[in-house]
């Protein structure tokens, strides 16, 4: 469990690639033109990052090895963002919240307590859709667990685009991110170490 204090590592870095550059960015559409503000989808953007610690605590009591590869993608794939946000910013242009309602008040504390840069990819959306993906394919998975986790995990998607947060293009390209890493991190390894005991049983009934 202490392998999860490394998410207070990369919130100080994050804080330190969080300002604005002399040349910023806007990759939004006519899509994201068209979708409205919707303040109530500021709660589950709030809550972000406690589903995403329950999702891998869960993980660590029910399967241990998507809890180490949840570490494992997180950490690649903040920093790749990282690295991303100081070569490539982007911005997104916020309205302005007048009302005094709690979700209106949840909504300018957000703003306030992250500035508009450093968009794309998402951070938001590559930790919901990764989750979402390690369940998919754990044998921990049910019914239950599955659908609690990808519904919480596509509202969260979808409240970066709600709250004007992140445009389309923002959240595809954090699930692009998670399903790079998947690829080289778990996927090629895995298929170059089954072609590699396929070689060497060949080998032996060859030598047989």
């Amino acid at each position: 469990m202490l392998l999860m204090l490394i998410f207070p590592v990369l919130g100080a870095l994050y804080k330190l690639v969080n300002r604005p550059k002399a040349q910023v960015y806007y990759l939004g559409t006519s899509f994201d033109q068209a979708t409205p503000f919707i303040k109530y989808f500021a709660l589950p953007y709030g809550i972000w990052i406690f589903f995403i610690y329950v999702c891998i605590v869960y993980f660590f009591f029910k399967d241990r090895k998507s809890y180490y590869r949840s570490l494992l993608l997180y950490t690649v794939s903040a920093l790749s963002c990282y690295v991303i946000y100081l070569m490539f910013q982007t911005t997104v242009p916020r309205p302005t919240v007048t009302g005094n309602d709690p979700f209106s008040l949840i909504v300018k504390y957000i703003y306030n307590r992250d500035l508009p840069f450093n968009c794309f990819p998402s951070i938001h959306c590559f930790s919901s859709y990764m989750v979402m993906r390690l369940i998919w394919t754990s044998p921990a998975r049910n019914r239950v667990n599955t659908l609690l986790i990808s519904s919480m995990s596509l509202i969260i998607i979808a409240s970066t685009l709600l709250i004007k947060q992140h445009v389309i293009a923002d959240a595809i390209a954090g699930i692009a991110l998670v399903e790079f890493y998947i690829l080289v991190l778990f996927r090629l390894p895995s298929l170059y170490r089954s072609r590699s005991n396929k070689g060497k049983v060949h080998q032996r009934g060859f030598n047989a």
